[in-house]
């Protein structure tokens, strides 16, 4: 790629069926905490930035440096709320960017009370086909705990391809090793 990420124009906002994806703003903190402190329990055992519950203070500013990165592209956070009532549900983005090879990682979180009604399986579909449209992506992964099936279960609904597992791969919240289960969707193949 011959010019630089920064001066990308990418999309700050769009939409899929139930769905707005839009990148961090200012004033973002406080709905985010709210989730947060709604889901911390779910979200304990498979996000290491979820053990504490943040103040809002915290939270506005994990989003201040998040809008950031966005402008600078490089972590393409995304926060995704609900068209019928505003609501934010959760939390996703592009991370691990490879501008060079076009890679990406989708990484997302629910707030529990939107849990299972198939609205994050329908934002990682956006996200994926923003990533394949917009963004010119050539690969685009997936990883999760091992344990964790109804993050599997998503890669999988989406036709992403498992490409193998990491074993003893990371350091769990516990501090036990875990398996990372890399899914994958590659340009010529899977899009």
């Amino acid at each position: 790629m011959s010019i630089s990420p920064i001066l990308l124009d990418i999309a700050e906002k769009f939409e899929t069926e139930r769905l707005i994806i839009r990148s961090p703003l200012w004033g973002d903190g406080a709905v985010i905490n709210s989730a947060i402190c709604e889901s911390i329990e779910e979200l304990r055992p498979w996000m290491p930035w979820a053990q504490q519950i943040p103040t809002i203070e915290q939270s506005e500013e994990n989003v201040r440096v998040a809008r950031l990165k966005f402008l600078e592209r490089s972590d393409l956070r995304l926060h995704l709320f609900y068209k019928e009532t505003g609501e934010f549900i959760g939390g996703s983005g592009l991370h691990r960017i490879d501008w060079t090879a076009r890679k990406f990682e989708i990484g997302y979180w629910i707030r529990t009370s939107q849990s299972g009604k198939g609205l994050m399986t329908e934002a990682i579909d956006g996200i994926t086909h923003f990533a394949i449209h917009q963004l010119s992506a050539n690969r685009i992964e997936i990883r999760c705990d091992s344990n964790n099936i109804r993050s599997e279960r998503i890669a999988e609904r989406l036709g992403f391809t498992l490409e193998g597992i990491l074993r003893s791969d990371i350091r769990d919240i516990t501090g036990i090793l875990r398996d990372t289960l890399v899914f994958a969707k590659v340009r010529g193949q899977e899009f």
